[in-house]
């Protein structure tokens, strides 16, 4: 653990065992670890001196946290309520902390048209530099977008990727450090295939040692290191602007994320456009996606009748042979039809 995560309070015990029991199910701790720092600093400043957490104490904690929305108050409740129950069970007198009520989604994803994503892979394939940096991304730039449209890999699951990941005789590429923790398998259709093969025909032109070796990273900049989500993002800004596509601003998009979220809804056109119920075809596209459930999944199929309310009506004659008929429940006289 880093110096910055070297915990002070009385409870810093229980907070490292916590951050242990996390480790050792294979959840990252990252998140958690800033929080945990919060809660720790609060009880340096409290002074603190003996393992125990009364509603009163995360009650004055919760008066310093007024600038946190109701998602981020939520995740800190959340992490309340795992470290009182963890000291209540190693014998500390807490108060459990109980959850807040989960805040609902205030945010709908930007879904991009197909024109949309057409002119942003040709402002991207057209992007020049002005000068030569060899620490430019560039290079990887037109595969990295059209892989996370795509596939729906997010962002740091395509960035995690290593050239043993991806087995493009085999058609897939192989997904290992996804954010539930769980490898997956993403198919690489034919359009893409071709994409990620011209971006490894450039790349491995690169004189650059181990550029081609099974544990170096895929998508890489000029001189053969490796780039964070961040250049990704400021790139994307410059192609939205080029394209006319309005930013709104943070947690508005439209988002480099919004391209996962575009891969769904087309998805599911296309298996519409294709005779495939799209209730059918969710537990193919909850896959692709690393979903847990599929009710993670159905919220695409809502936003996609949203968006084409002409895919609904079209279900209609694959409903008739689904549901029952009902009879006239009443008659004209509002009373209720005898059924024998």
């Amino acid at each position: 653990m880093s110096e910055m995560f070297n915990y002070r309070s009385v409870l810093a015990p229980y907070m490292n065992s916590l951050l242990e029991m996390k480790a050792s199910a294979g959840v990252s701790g990252q998140r958690i670890m800033w929080i945990l720092k919060e809660f720790d600093d609060f009880a340096v400043s409290e002074k603190l001196t003996d393992p125990h957490i009364t509603s009163n104490f995360i009650a004055r904690w919760r008066t310093t946290r007024v600038a946190d929305c109701d998602r981020t108050l939520y995740a800190k409740y959340s992490v309340w309520h795992q470290l009182t129950t963890l000291m209540s069970r190693r014998g500390c007198q807490c108060q459990i902390q109980r959850l807040p009520k989960s805040p609902k989604a205030d945010f709908t994803p930007y879904i991009f048209t197909q024109e949309q994503m057409d002119a942003i892979f040709a402002a991207c394939d057209a992007y020049r530099l002005y000068d030569v940096r060899m620490g430019t991304s560039l290079i990887a730039m037109p595969a990295l977008l059209r892989m996370l449209y795509g596939t729906g890999a997010r962002i740091s699951e395509a960035l995690s990727i290593v050239n043993e990941d991806v087995h493009l005789d085999e058609g897939y590429i192989h997904l290992r450090k996804t954010k539930n923790g769980t490898e997956r398998i993403v198919p690489v259709g034919a359009s893409l295939h071709g994409i990620l093969s011209e971006y490894l025909t450039y790349r491995n032109r690169m004189p650059v040692a181990g550029i081609s070796e099974p544990k170096h990273a895929f998508f890489v900049k000029a001189d053969g290191t490796t780039f964070n989500a961040g250049a990704v993002y400021q790139f994307f800004r410059k192609l939205l602007d080029q394209c006319g596509i309005p930013f709104k601003g943070n947690h508005h998009g439209p988002r480099v994320h919004d391209l996962r979220h575009t891969f769904a809804v087309h998805s599911l056109v296309q298996m519409d456009h294709n005779g495939v119920d799209l209730y059918t075809g969710l537990p193919i596209l909850s896959a692709c996606l690393g979903h847990h459930s599929l009710s993670s999944t159905e919220q695409y199929v809502r936003l996609t009748y949203a968006m084409y309310p002409e895919l609904q009506r079209q279900c209609s004659p694959i409903n008739a042979f689904v549901y029952p008929k009902l009879c006239k429940a009443y008659d004209d006289s509002d009373r209720l039809c005898q059924t024998t």
